[in-house]
């Protein structure tokens, strides 16, 4: 409920029924109403309050213009609501020079054609605002009850944000430091006239405190967190000025959108740390009582349960480490919140720059559609290449699945072919030389076919290494593998002769094309562990 205004004042029977008339000062009829006074006294200025609706009879008022001038500007000083004169027992009517005072400073003057007993006017408009303001003490109370069982609850944004708008019957949204909607509960109104331009809406309003209210957008906008910490704002649709009722509304909201986020960050550190030492101590010794009962204590059962690891890696670029780990970050958190929305049993942290991920899913579950659904959902928020382990239905056995889903992702060609899921036999033999990358055997077999053509390409900028690639990309045509280099058949075929030479092999010997692709293989493979 809103206060009482003057024009609410006026419709009051016991004053409707006097036949009020308003002389000046018509803009102010939206003055807040807080009190009654009567006075037949010209200095009765300093003893009224602001808001107070001064009613009589004109009958010590002065006769001069100037004093009647002076009288209406003490009021005005004074801040009264306005001046309600009875007509009959001074004047017929208002003299002008009042009415041209009040015209001039706003105060609504408003005339009574007919006798009314003033006392019943005072106790009819006092009820009036009493009545209003019990009504504000129990919207605010019931604000104060909504938003402590929101709090005791631990609820999250979305209820919050419905809170909110089942307590003002408006639309509710909520907005980040660039003034993107996050998140918003729809009024009364259309949605698309609300959002419409919204961020170049939302840029121009200046909150200087805490809450403002912007008249142009009609907003009640209110900061969500620290001045310092920039997470946001809550802005609810006010057309006309809001009531307190609907200030504390929106202060509440933000601090219970402020402290979710808090206790959430503080949650979710807590259980990244201790997925962290869960996993860890799988892939030391999965078998140990202490860590399977801890991870039953997380909500991860690993007894009786298809176990699946998944590893997660951003696509090879050339970012910063910062930017880099923040992004990871990013990722840690879209699989959790993915998880949660498929409300899925699984440790999620990050080891060594990657993501890791077990999954306890129930024996019956369609393995492959639940881990192409958790990446669908990830890739919706952030660009990583995931890499799945076999299932497997033993404890024990929880660290190869682990490692066949980083061995996979780690095997997954730069620019290859997309999937949402990689699997062991997407990988093929880059898969096999990406396990064997750390045995120097590799290493040897792999500088012994290719480094007499790095040598020569370093000295000439020749391409014969590049030239190599292609061959065996391309082993079925040589026209195909000229075209991927840009070159002509002729110099494509130039330049084999002259690998041939170098090498002092037949490039048509199937075992030696085999042999090269290997090599140029577990290069690339060399090449990817090293960036």
């Amino acid at each position: 409920m809103t206060s009482m205004t003057v024009r609410d004042a006026l419709a009051v029977p016991a004053l409707r029924g006097a036949g009020p008339v308003v002389l000046a000062g018509a803009a102010g009829l939206g003055r807040e109403v807080r009190w009654v006074h009567t006075t037949e006294l010209v200095d009765i200025a300093p003893l009224l309050r602001g808001g107070d609706l001064v009613l009589s009879t004109g009958i010590a008022l002065p006769d001069r213009p100037a004093e009647l001038a002076a009288f209406a500007e003490s009021l005005h000083r004074s801040e009264a609501a306005g001046l309600v004169i009875e007509l009959g027992r001074r004047w017929t009517e208002v003299p002008r020079a009042l009415v041209e005072a009040c015209e001039r400073l706003s105060l609504p003057l408003v005339a009574l054609a007919r006798e009314v007993r003033f006392a019943t006017v005072a106790q009819a408009v006092g009820e009036r605002i009493v009545d209003s303001q019990l009504e504000e003490l129990r919207e605010a109370q019931r604000v104060h009850e909504v938003f402590t069982e929101l709090s005791i609850a631990e609820a999250g944004p979305a209820e919050i944000l419905e809170s909110v708008q089942r307590l003002a019957g408006a639309t509710v949204v909520l907005e980040d430091e660039q003034h993107r909607v996050v998140d918003y509960r729809t009024g009364p109104g259309d949605a698309a006239d609300a959002l419409a331009d919204w961020p170049a809406r939302s840029r121009v309003v200046v909150l200087d405190g805490r809450t403002t209210w912007d008249e142009a957008n009609g907003w009640l906008v209110t900061r969500v967190g620290r001045r310092d910490r920039g997470w946001g704002r809550l802005v609810i649709e006010s057309p006309d000025r809001p009531p307190q009722r609907l200030v504390a509304t929106a202060e509440r909201a933000a601090a219970a959108l402020a402290l979710h986020r808090l206790h959430d960050r503080q949650r979710d550190s807590l259980v990244r740390r201790t997925h962290h030492e869960l996993m860890v101590g799988l892939l030391a010794d999965p078998g140990a009582p202490d860590v399977q009962r801890r991870c039953e204590l997380a909500g991860v059962p690993l007894a009786r349960r298809r176990l699946v690891g998944l590893a997660l890696r951003r696509p090879t670029t050339a970012e910063e480490p910062g930017r880099r780990a923040g992004q990871l970050d990013a990722a840690v958190a879209a699989v959790a919140h993915a998880v949660h929305e498929l409300r899925l049993s699984a440790l999620v942290c990050e080891i060594d720059g990657a993501v890791r991920v077990l999954l306890s899913l129930d024996p019956a579950a369609a393995v492959p559609q639940v881990t192409e659904d958790l990446a669908g959902r990830v890739h919706r928020r952030v660009r990583v290449v995931v890499g799945a382990g076999r299932p497997v239905d033993r404890v024990g056995d929880v660290g190869r699945t682990l490692r066949e889903s980083l061995h996979v992702v780690d095997s997954v060609r730069p620019g290859g072919r997309a999937r949402p899921v990689h699997r062991l036999e997407d990988v093929h033999l880059r898969g096999l030389l990406t396990m064997l990358a750390d045995d120097e055997r590799l290493r040897l077999f792999t500088a012994r076919e290719l480094d007499a053509l790095k040598e020569h390409d370093a000295r000439a900028q020749s391409g014969l290494l590049d030239t190599v690639r292609a061959l065996v990309r391309h082993p079925g045509s040589k026209s195909d593998a000229a075209a991927g280099l840009h070159v002509s058949r002729s110099a494509f075929y130039d330049r084999l002769a002259r690998v041939e030479q170098l090498l002092g092999v037949d490039l048509d010997d199937p075992d030696i094309l085999v042999s090269l692709h290997v090599a140029v293989l577990a290069d690339e493979v060399f090449g990817d562990a090293a960036g």
